[in-house]
């Protein structure tokens, strides 16, 4: 029977590992040197009872064990660090870290200048941010606030709706020049399309202007935001995209307005438990005053269809 419980110290070393797969990658990984993560996995084996890895000369393969085990440490480590975040600064004073978890598009393509002027009036709260389209990260701790398309249901969360997010079909100018503006929905079927790749990406939206979506249909396939407005700025095919951000672009161009449009309700959530922290507070209502501010910068051209991301 094992009598004490291993620290943290010996858990976070063996997640290194496994994740880099050999003592040395962990070490790097941790900024210690090899012998003392070898250590720390020897005692934690010790403290277990059990061995974690088989080892080879291609390194270190987890057992049963230290797979089963992974997910339970990988918790420890997001707690750690919401941890660490939360002794970064005091409650009432503008300094610490601020952890902001938002969809591919928001992150890389309107969030940069939101938050260079929220670094301009508050320069001693430092941001982390992380692109995910997951919507457990607040829940899992592994985030302080998020921005969402979709209305969190956890009664542990603060949330504040700020708009309503417009997205229609575009394509870039030179593509219209090819293939001509499409009069009707039909005329899609002979051009070219951008699309998702895998079926499960494929159903976050089964219809395009009316009929069923396949992955044939597309022309360009990618399950990567990003990737999609990249192929759609360089003219590869027909895609969809935000209207605000569209219109940031003027060699894209909308195609059927009206016809082929949805729109996303944009949340700003935080866990309740961060309310008393003036940092935390301060990014909120700076996020919830830009990101509407966004949201009515472009607007369909009719009332599109609700759509949840």
């Amino acid at each position: 029977m094992v009598n004490t419980s291993p620290g943290w110290e010996l858990y976070r070393s063996f997640l290194a590992v496994v994740r880099e797969g050999s003592l040395s990658g962990g070490a790097r990984l941790l900024g210690l040197t090899q012998p003392t993560v070898g250590r720390h996995i020897d005692a934690l084996e010790a403290s277990l009872g059990a061995g974690l890895f088989t080892r080879s000369q291609g390194g270190l393969t987890p057992t049963e064990l230290a797979l089963a085990l992974v997910p339970h440490a990988e918790a420890m480590s997001m707690a750690a660090e919401a941890l660490q975040r939360a002794a970064s600064g005091e409650a009432e004073e503008e300094r610490g870290t601020v952890r902001i978890t938002a969809s591919e598009m928001i992150a890389t393509e309107v969030l940069p200048p939101i938050l260079a002027r929220f670094r301009e009036e508050h320069p001693r709260i430092a941001i982390e941010l992380v692109l995910s389209n997951r919507t457990d990260d607040l829940i899992r701790r592994d985030a302080d606030i998020a921005i969402r398309m979709i209305r969190p249901t956890q009664s542990s969360l603060v949330a504040r709706k700020v708009g309503v997010l417009g997205l229609g079909l575009h394509a870039h100018k030179s593509l219209i020049q090819r293939f001509g503006m499409p009069a009707s929905v039909e005329d899609l079927k002979n051009c070219p399309i951008i699309g998702f790749d895998r079926e499960s990406s494929i159903r976050r939206l089964k219809y395009l202007g009316g009929f069923p979506l396949s992955r044939e249909l597309f022309a360009f396939r990618c399950d990567s935001d990003i990737g999609q407005f990249s192929a759609l700025k360089a003219g590869v095919g027909f895609g969809m995209c935000q209207y605000p951000l569209a219109k940031r672009y003027p060699d894209l161009v909308p195609v059927l307005p009206g016809e082929i449009e949805f729109e996303l309700d944009v949340w700003i959530v935080m866990h309740e438990d961060l309310k008393t922290s003036r940092r935390m507070r301060l990014m909120f209502d700076h996020l919830v005053e830009e990101m509407s501010a966004y949201a009515r910068s472009g607007q369909p051209a009719t009332k599109g269809k609700s759509f949840s991301k």
